[in-house]
This record gives C-alpha cells, sequence and structure tokens, in this order.
C-alpha cells in the first residue's frame, strides 16, 4: 500500500492519472470554462491580424491579405481626437486606482476588527450585493438619482436650489463615474483581502495588546503587512488595466456633451468598430491599448520585484 502511494506522488504521469480519477468531478466543472477560455479569448487572438490590414469582412486574414503595416495606428495618433481619447481614458483610469483601489482594503482591515458577527455579516452583505447587479442596472440606479428630477435633486429642492442635470455637466462625470465604481466593486474586491488577513495568528494580536497596542496601530503593524503581497499582486494586475475601460457604462453615462471629459478608447473602438465598421482601424486602436497595459503591467511587475527583493511579484 506504502508503494502504491510512493507511485503516486513520485511518477508525475501516474499521479496526473490518479488525480484525475480522483477528482474527476471538479475537472469535469472545468470543462465549460476551458472551452468558453478557448472560443471567446484564445481563438480570436488570431483576428488581430486584420489591425495591419484593409480588410472587408469575407476576407482572408492571411491569403492575399492587404497589408498596410502601422498605418491605422499612425493614423489613430494623427486623429485629433487620440489626445483627448488618451487623456480621458488615462485619468479614469487613474482616479479609479486612486479611490477605488484602497477602498476594498479599507473595508477588508475594518471589518477584520468587528467583533459582532451578525453586523459583519449584514455590511457583507450590503457591500457584495452590488457586484451581483447589473451593470446595466447599476446605470440605471445613478441616472435615476442623477436626473433632474432624482433623490439628489430633490434633496436640492428642499433648500431652494435649481435642479441640475449631473451626467450633463462635465465637471461632474468623473466624480459619478468613479464613485459608482467604489459603490458596485468595494465589497466583492473585499473579499480576497479578508481571506489573507486569516493568516495573521491570533497570537499576534495578543502579543500587541499586552504591549498596550490601539486597534489602529495593530491594523498597521499586524495586519496591513500581513496584506501586503496580496495588495502588491492586485496592485500589478490594476496597473495591467490603466488603459482599458468600462464600455457598458460609459455607453450608459456618457453623453456627447460631456465627451470632453467622458468619451475613453474602448468606447471610440466601439464606434468605429461597430457603428462604422472600421474593423480594421478599430482592432489597431484596441491593440495599442493592449499593448500599452503591457508596458504598465511590466513596468509594475519590475518596480515591484525591485522593491521587494524579488519577493513581492508576478514574475
Amino acid at each position: 500500500m506504502a508503494g502504491k502511494k510512493s507511485a503516486v506522488s513520485v511518477n508525475g504521469k501516474l499521479s496526473f492519472r490518479y488525480s484525475i480519477h480522483r477528482y474527476k468531478g471538479l475537472y469535469l466543472m472545468l470543462v465549460l470554462p476551458l472551452i468558453w477560455y478557448v472560443v471567446f479569448c484564445y481563438m480570436p487572438m488570431f483576428g488581430v491580424v486584420i489591425g495591419f490590414q484593409n480588410y472587408h469582412p469575407g476576407d482572408n486574414f492571411f491569403i492575399g491579405a492587404d497589408w498596410v503595416g502601422l498605418k491605422h495606428i499612425k493614423n489613430f495618433i494623427a486623429s485629433p481626437y487620440f489626445f483627448r481619447l488618451v487623456r480621458n481614458t488615462f485619468v479614469l483610469a487613474f482616479w479609479g486606482i486612486v479611490v477605488g483601489f484602497p477602498a476594498p482594503i479599507i473595508l477588508a482591515l475594518m471589518l477584520n476588527e468587528v467583533r459582532n458577527k451578525y453586523f459583519k455579516k449584514t455590511v457583507q452583505t450590503i457591500t457584495y450585493l452590488p457586484h451581483f447587479i447589473s451593470i446595466i442596472i447599476i446605470c440605471g440606479i445613478v441616472i435615476d438619482f442623477a436626473s433632474t428630477d432624482g433623490a439628489i435633486n430633490g434633496l436640492r429642492a428642499m433648500f431652494g436650489a435649481d435642479p441640475i442635470n449631473f451626467l450633463n455637466e462635465t465637471k461632474y462625470y468623473r466624480f459619478i463615474y468613479v464613485l459608482s465604481d467604489v459603490w458596485a466593486g468595494i465589497g466583492w474586491g473585499s473579499i480576497i483581502y479578508l481571506s489573507a488577513l486569516t493568516a495573521v495568528s491570533p497570537a499576534l494580536y495578543e502579543a500587541a495588546e499586552l504591549d498596550g497596542a490601539s486597534r489602529l496601530q495593530k491594523m498597521w503593524h499586524i495586519a496591513l503587512p500581513t496584506i501586503r503581497p496580496t495588495i502588491t499582486i492586485m496592485f500589478i494586475l490594476a496597473m495591467g488595466g490603466i488603459m482599458s475601460g468600462n464600455l457598458d457604462k460609459t455607453m450608459n453615462l456618457a453623453r456627447p456633451i460631456t465627451y470632453e471629459v467622458s468619451d475613453n478608447i474602448v468606447y471610440y473602438v466601439y464606434r468605429k468598430g461597430v457603428e462604422e465598421a472600421q474593423f480594421s482601424f478599430s482592432t489597431a486602436v484596441g491593440l495599442f491599448s493592449s499593448v500599452i497595459n503591457f508596458i504598465f503591467l511590466l513596468g509594475a511587475n519590475f518596480i515591484s520585484r525591485k522593491l521587494s527583493d524579488g519577493e513581492n511579484s508576478l514574475f
């Protein structure tokens, strides 16, 4: 019996077969997600070549293709909308990271200090709920609150203020966009940090209490260092999406009158690709933003690896 266990653990091929047999139910559950990733994430990658062609529906990607090199990317950079699109995309992502990234960390640290389990579960349920609501419904809620006859203007009217359509005002758009992002993601984002906090030994807290440490000091010197590796990894991943955007949200909240601050690359790609059928141009623009994201990801990973002596990084 011991020899069989040894063979299972030593022989890689036998160990894999044993794992498949023992956990066949779990592996079976992976089939559909794997198919989804292959069909919708990996197979479309071959289509990126049309960003370097004058592609028309029905053309072969490779045989007889009209290759134009970096023409579409150069046209995008020379476009009068280039600076506005890059600026808006970056600014929204920047404020999303500055405000939205620390929010779930703070929530997780606060929930970790709550001793009343019923109150803790109630707060978790309330903060997790928006994650399970469609982004379209969330946008609808935002529109209802921000409209001229919405709840916010109702409160303003009580003090004699004139109604404002907040979504038609450029000075309010970014605030609304970022705040609604935080509201929708703060609870779900805190889960991973709460999980990391379970690794903290209660003995550390007890020792800190004996030394007279306050709750804030325990959070700063015990809890926060424990989740620092997790924070670093999540920050690197966030930097890898800095030139991305939420298409559904932009389509629902942006107005032509606010394009000066609301128009971003992902919405521009949608308009050019879907509405105007400029498939090659939109693919090239999308590829451009993906390359920028990849550069930010590599940069953040490199800096993190250097600052932590290789301990906290993706690779």
